[in-house]
């Protein structure tokens, strides 16, 4: 299968199990969400997925297009066509953008293939202005310094960006609309969608707010809860949970042992 599948997936940190017999699928070319309520190991999912080292996965297992990764490491995973848009990215003074995404494209270039040459700076350049114009990302962001003094809709349009020029099979956004106003939201979801639709990558959305599920229009939303996904449905369970909140789905997965 082309995509992302997580069978029976148990994590632990220590001796406590943060994730429980955990089962989704996310093929390429769709988009799901997962929502739930606070604490109940959504970032935990994101952080395992990319193979995060606190994270030891005592049961399970985790594959991409059909191979097993759980033996790999982070970058290793991210080589593969994993990539996590973060909540808070981190700073990076002194090194601009341009800089930074094509280090990352000829290092993913050269993963794959050893004998791989660098991409040339003017075909580069060419490529990552394509990719800013599609995004409404103005050309002067390529020679800022990665997220510093970036606003939070610069950090998420940045995000989108990384994921624009290295094309993975799967992206994770974990809370991509966290300090988002609405304006910032709606370019960064066009960017999203846009690329699903150009590249067939496939989209794992966690997100707490039904707002973000309006421009990214996801085919499945799963609720977690308990460490496990415990329901399944289309974008009307999100409607669902908008209306009634998290104690029916809570009530009835009991109901259901």
């Amino acid at each position: 299968m082309q995509g992302l599948q997580i069978k029976h997936l148990s994590v632990k940190i220590g001796e406590n199990t943060i994730l429980d017999d955990l089962n989704l699928t996310v093929p390429r070319g769709e988009i799901h969400a997962v929502m739930g309520p606070n604490g109940t190991g959504k970032s935990t999912l994101s952080y395992s997925i990319m193979g995060h080292p606190r994270y030891e996965p005592a049961s399970g297992d985790i594959l991409l297009n059909g191979e097993s990764i759980l033996d790999l490491s982070v970058d290793e995973r991210a080589n593969a066509g994993l990539f996590l848009a973060l909540q808070n990215p981190v700073a990076i003074p002194g090194v601009t953008v341009a800089n930074f995404l094509r280090t990352a494209l000829n290092a993913k270039a050269k993963k794959r293939d050893p004998e791989a040459k660098p991409i040339a700076i003017p075909a580069f350049r060419r490529m990552l202005k394509e990719k800013m114009a599609a995004l409404k990302i103005d050309a002067s962001f390529a020679a800022r310094y990665v997220n510093d003094g970036f606003s939070g809709g610069e950090k998420k349009r940045l995000e989108v960006l990384q994921m624009a020029v290295l094309e993975p099979e799967i992206a994770i956004l974990d809370e991509i609309d966290s300090g988002l106003d609405i304006d910032a939201l709606r370019i960064v979801s066009e960017g999203v969608n846009s690329l699903v639709r150009e590249t067939g990558m496939g989209v794992l959305v966690i997100t707490h707010y039904q707002r973000l599920l309006n421009e990214i229009r996801p085919d499945q939303v799963h609720i977690m809860m308990d460490k496990r996904i415990v329901r399944s449905g289309g974008p009307e369970l999100a409607l669902a949970l908008e209306e009634r909140g998290y104690d029916w789905v809570r009530e009835e997965a009991v109901a259901e042992g």
